[in-house]
C-alpha cells in the first residue's frame, strides 16, 4: 500500500479532503519521515516518488538526498520531483555538483539541465564537453537548450548565447549518436533565440545543421535534424510576413468607414 493510502486509511482522512493537506508543511514532514524511515528498496521508491509528487519546496533537502541512494527508480523519481519544483532547487543543487558522489552528481545535472536555470550554465557547459557518461553529457546538452535567456541580464545574453552557440557546435560532432541528436535538439532552440539577438549567428547553426544531415551516420540524427531545419524555416517564415500582416491590417482597420455606396 502506498505512503498516500497509508495515512488516508490510518488517519481516516476523506478523499475530497487529501488534496487540501497535501499542501501543507505537515503533509511535507510526513512525507519525508517515510522516505527516511523507509525499509526496502521497494518502500524508498513509493515514498520517494510520493514525496515528489507533492511538489512542495520543504522536500528539496530530501529529494536531494535520494539522488545518492543506490536506487535508480528513486533518483529519477527525485530528478522529476526537483524539476517540477523548479528554480528554488537550484543552490542546493549546484552545491551537490562538487559532491564526490559521482552517481549523486550526474543526477543533479539532469535535474538542472530540466529545470533550465540559468545559474547552471557553467555547470552544463563542462558536463555536456567534458563528462565521460554519454547520458550525463546528453542531459547537459538538452539543458544548453533550454536556459531561460530572460534570467540573464539583458547586457549579458549575446555573448552567453555565443559561448552556449561555440559549445554546442562542438558538442554535435560527439562520438555518442545521443549526445548528438540532444545537441541538434538544442541549436534548433538556439537558433530561434538568436533569430532576434544575434541574427548575423544564426547561419553557423543551420550551415552545421545541414553538415551533420549530409555526414552524420546515424539516421536518428539527421531525421532530428531535417525536423530542426523545419522548425527553423517555419520561425523564419513567420518573422518575415508577420510585420507584413500586421501592417496589412493596421491599413485596413485604418480605412474611414463611409457608410453605403451609391446604388
Amino acid at each position: 500500500m502506498s505512503t498516500t493510502e497509508d495515512l488516508s486509511y490510518n488517519w481516516q482522512i476523506p478523499n475530497d479532503s487529501w488534496q487540501i493537506i497535501m499542501n501543507n508543511s505537515d503533509l511535507a514532514q510526513i512525507l519525508i519521515r517515510a522516505v527516511e524511515e523507509a525499509d526496502s528498496s521497494d518502500r524508498l521508491l513509493d515514498a520517494v516518488q510520493e514525496l515528489a509528487a507533492a511538489g512542495i519546496e520543504e522536500s528539496v533537502p530530501t529529494l536531494i538526498a535520494a539522488l545518492g541512494y543506490n536506487n535508480p527508480g528513486a533518483a529519477v523519481a527525485a530528478v522529476d520531483g526537483l524539476i517540477a519544483i523548479g528554480e528554488v532547487a537550484v543552490p542546493s543543487l549546484l552545491e551537490l555538483i562538487d559532491d564526490y558522489n559521482y552517481s549523486a552528481r550526474a543526477w543533479a545535472i539532469r535535474a538542472l539541465a530540466g529545470i533550465g536555470d540559468a545559474r547552471a550554465l557553467d555547470t552544463l557547459l563542462e558536463a555536456a564537453k567534458t563528462d565521460f557518461s554519454l547520458s550525463v553529457r546528453r542531459a547537459a546538452a538538452r539543458g544548453l537548450g533550454t536556459l531561460r535567456w530572460q534570467q540573464l541580464p539583458a547586457e549579458k545574453v549575446e555573448s552567453v548565447q555565443i559561448q552556449v552557440l561555440e559549445a554546442l557546435l562542438l558538442i554535435s560532432q560527439d562520438p555518442e549518436w545521443i549526445v548528438r541528436y540532444a545537441a541538434v535538439t538544442s541549436l534548433e532552440t538556439l537558433a530561434i533565440a538568436i533569430a532576434v539577438t544575434l541574427p548575423d549567428q544564426a547561419s553557423r547553426i543551420t550551415n552545421q545543421l545541414q553538415r551533420i544531415l549530409d555526414t552524420d551516420a546515424d539516421l536518428g540524427v539527421r531525421t532530428r535534424v531535417k525536423f530542426a531545419q523545419q522548425k527553423i524555416q517555419q520561425q523564419q517564415h513567420q518573422e518575415v510576413f508577420a510585420p507584413k500582416r500586421k501592417l496589412e491590417n493596421t491599413e485596413v482597420s485604418e480605412i474611414p468607414y463611409r457608410g453605403a455606396g451609391r446604388r
